[in-house]
């Protein structure tokens, strides 16, 4: 089984797929992490000092190279599924797993990590919380694509737990 998260920035894609993947026991992939041994340097220096669009094409090459890993879980970046036909190419190799999160929910979360986040740098809350808004409206309707949706209403949920139970009950393990 493979399994590809989407979704907003902040809503849990690596720290889900971690846990997620260690209860299905199978692989953990992190598409960003993956760019980054591939490049030799960070997201955040990959868009300063190349910018989005070379980083959208690695990020695509990346992407089709996870088709090697039959049973993986695989965390995408917020804006993987909004490029080129990475979503349908997602569709075709697994499952696409939507973690949604709330306005409220993702600027919290993202507050905290504005350092390591590359288009979040210098914005004071008011100024990220309009910047979830608009980028969510616009990825939206892709990540609403994915086969399954798991909404996250406090951010607290065991979203790993429940989607194995989910997993599992479909794959018979």
């Amino acid at each position: 089984m493979r399994i590809f998260l989407i979704g907003f920035m902040g809503s849990g894609k690596s720290y889900v797929g971690r846990r997620l993947a260690n209860t299905l026991q199978c692989a953990f992939l992190d598409l960003d992490a993956l760019i980054e041994q591939k490049e030799g340097a960070s997201v955040r220096e990959i868009f300063s000092r190349k910018g989005e669009a070379y980083f959208r094409q690695v990020e695509r090459q990346v992407l089709q190279q996870t088709g090697a890993h039959p049973n993986a879980v695989i965390a995408c970046g917020g804006g993987t599924p909004c490029f080129f036909d990475n979503l349908q190419w997602m569709k075709g190799q697994g499952l696409t797993v939507y973690l949604s999160a709330g306005v409220d929910v993702l600027t919290r979360r993202l507050r905290a990590q504005q350092e390591q986040r590359p288009l979040l740098g210098g914005l004071d809350e008011s100024a990220l919380r309009a910047f979830i808004e608009e980028k969510l409206a616009e990825r939206e309707p892709f990540y609403r694509q994915a086969s399954i949706a798991y909404h996250q209403q406090s951010g607290e949920e065991d979203a790993a737990g429940e989607l194995a139970a989910h997993f599992k009950g479909i794959s018979g393990r």
